[in-house]
């Protein structure tokens, strides 16, 4: 082969001291390796994915590198597929090369096109265009359909493959384990001729699913099982999403995979750890196909990283899946869940995502990343972008007793406050906000103690505080029902204290708090997120993790928040100031006359304490 690992580790390793300022990423050593040794230099792109002949009759290939996302249409993306996006299209941009977006939906009984649209749109919205230009399809992997059945033929005729009979529990004793080597199959010595006419019968459907399979020819003995013969066709009755009916045998994924990549022009092709030991059939089947002069040479070369495990998070689809059939969360879009669609109604953005998955880096090594190190990525990222505003979550009434007499009955005094406090370098600031305060207000019953505890700033009786935006006010007491709760704070206005005024800064206070005036006031949904589960490795160890789903996940309010807010678009991110970064729910919120926030993270990580 042309790229023999023990190369690339050393290539790699020789790179290593000049990449200590970034984040771990082997994969950036080895493509800078490959391009400083012209690895990839003398292939030819065809202007479309295509055979050694196809290849050969187009131009000097003008992308440096190509690369690869190739999902399976059979489920919702998540944040680990997120990791890949970022890295797969990054490492295209970064290094003057093409992405390629492909799916990979060789398996019809559970594709669809639901999830297709979904992959799509989740691409996009990361912020990515594939396959050289933004107008372009992705390519799918059932289009090379024909040419894998040609390949197969060919490894047939070659001797490098034969039609098994067995059934799947006599190849899978046969198979042997880590400890004994296989036994050959009793059809294995048949002639190619032979083999050619069985598998022809196969595809014209002559035999019922499961009767046989075609198989490499390879060595049983391996202590690589996945060397002992692998299956590579199956037969398979499905309609399939994209073909129909036309086939009713189906390429294995193992087979399929290396074939796509190859037809694409892919130079490094990238996967989590789980396909390490599938990378030797990966190149075995490229030589011979190369060989027959089917497929260019070079071929593309696979490498692994450790998938992402982060806590308090699984990523199994089918565990996902489970979660929205049994209802224990609201569809995949759910914001507690960590597809890219629910992350995406969370509140997070694309910048976050790809600030995520660059600041994590790419290793060999399996590790946990802490949920937090998510969360402060999406805090960064709003810091200089999201609006603010002001909401109580927990609203008590606070009423200005001196107002009519300082300020006149009925007034309500015009306030404005930034929209933007330090707006990003070089971006014009956007317009302030509006509002209004008069001598009711509302406020979060945490700012007020009427016993205050040691060291406490806010509101109790003979304090004063700021209202943010507004006036300096004093404490005098408050109101109680029946049962003793407060139903109202009393204070008294400190006048010619407004902010921004000449004088404002006369009467000193420790603490400044937010409010909405009972006037302008708007009644919101909000509904506060936290992590779904409680165990930190939820479905580790065989673990059942639905036991450790967290039963105060969700807990929707009624809030009142400032005017501006009303008029928030959906998907539109604010900081709630003091409280936390919440977002116009995609879904619910309609602009105007019902706002729906979703807590997307907290201004500081305060879960659990």
């Amino acid at each position: 082969m042309s790229h023999p690992e023990k190369t690339h580790n050393k290539a790699a390793s020789s790179l290593a001291a000049a990449d200590v300022l970034k984040p771990s990423n082997f994969l950036r050593q080895i493509i800078e390796s490959d391009l400083a040794n012209g690895t990839y230099a003398s292939r030819r792109w065809g202007g479309s994915p295509g055979d050694a002949a196809h290849h050969a009759a187009g131009q000097p290939d003008p992308a440096k590198i190509r690369t690869r996302f190739p999902p399976e249409p059979n489920g919702y993306l998540h944040i680990g597929h997120a990791k890949s996006i970022c890295l797969n299209f990054g490492l295209a941009r970064d290094y003057g090369g093409v992405c390629h977006l492909r799916f990979d939906d060789t398996n019809p009984e559970k594709e669809d096109t639901e999830y297709v649209n979904s992959i799509i749109d989740a691409v996009k919205w990361l912020g990515f265009e594939w396959n050289g230009a933004a107008d372009a399809a992705p390519y799918q992997a059932s289009d090379y359909f024909d040419f894998m059945y040609r390949a197969a033929e060919c490894l047939i005729e070659a001797g490098h493959a034969y039609v098994d009979e067995q059934t799947p529990e006599q190849m899978r004793v046969n198979r042997g384990d880590f400890g004994k080597p296989g036994i050959d199959s009793p059809y294995r010595s048949r002639t190619p001729a032979d083999n050619l006419a069985r598998f022809r019968q196969m595809r014209d459907g002559l035999f019922e699913d499961g009767a046989m399979v075609l198989r490499a020819k390879i060595d049983m003995g391996s202590p690589n099982i996945n060397m002992r013969d692998p299956a590579i066709y199956r037969i398979r009755r499905a309609t399939h999403h994209n073909t129909g009916d036309k086939w009713c045998i189906y390429p294995m994924y193992t087979f399929a995979h290396p074939i796509e990549d190859a037809l694409e022009q892919i130079t490094h092709s990238i996967c989590t750890l789980e396909f390490e030991d599938q990378r030797p059939f990966y190149d075995w089947l490229m030589a011979r196909l190369i060989e027959s002069g089917l497929l260019a040479d070079p071929p593309p070369h696979q490498y692994e990283f450790a998938r992402l495990n982060l806590t308090y998070v699984i990523t199994s689809k089918r565990k996902l899946a489970q979660l929205v059939y049994d209802h224990k969360v609201n569809g995949w879009d759910d914001p507690r869940m960590p597809t890219i669609v629910g992350l995406r109604r969370r509140g997070y953005t694309p910048a976050a995502l790809q600030l995520f998955a660059e600041r994590i880096g790419v290793t060999k090594s399996d590790s946990w990343i802490d949920y937090q190190t998510l969360e402060g990525c999406l805090r960064e990222d709003l810091e200089l972008k999201a609006h603010r505003g002001m909401a109580v979550l927990n609203p008590v009434k606070l009423v200005l007793t001196n107002w009519d007499e300082v300020m006149g009955a009925g007034h309500l005094e015009p306030c404005t406050q930034p929209a933007l406090p330090h707006p990003p370098e070089g971006t014009e600031p956007p317009p302030a906000r509006h509002f209004s305060i008069g001598k009711e207000v509302w406020i979060d019953r945490e700012d007020f103690e009427e016993v205050p505890p040691k060291g406490y700033k806010r509101l109790f009786p003979g304090n004063k505080v700021r209202l943010k935006g507004g006036y300096v006010i004093e404490c005098t007491g408050c109101n109680k029902d029946a049962n003793g709760l407060i139903t109202e704070v009393l204070a008294t206005v400190v006048p010619d204290t407004k902010s921004g005024t000449p004088g404002s800064e006369t009467v000193k206070v420790k603490a400044a708090i937010t409010w909405v005036g009972v006037a302008g006031g708007v009644n919101a949904e909000v509904r506060l997120y936290d992590r779904l589960f409680l165990d930190a490795q939820p479905d580790a160890g065989g673990k059942d993790f639905l036991e450790s789903l967290n039963p105060n996940s969700l807990k929707v309010i009624t809030a009142i928040v400032e005017p501006s807010l009303a008029n928030a678009l959906p998907g539109q991110n604010f900081q709630f100031e003091r409280h936390g970064y919440f977002v116009a729910d995609r879904v619910d919120h309609v602009q105007g006359s019902k706002p729906v926030f979703n807590l997307a993270v907290g201004l500081r990580d305060s879960w659990g304490k």
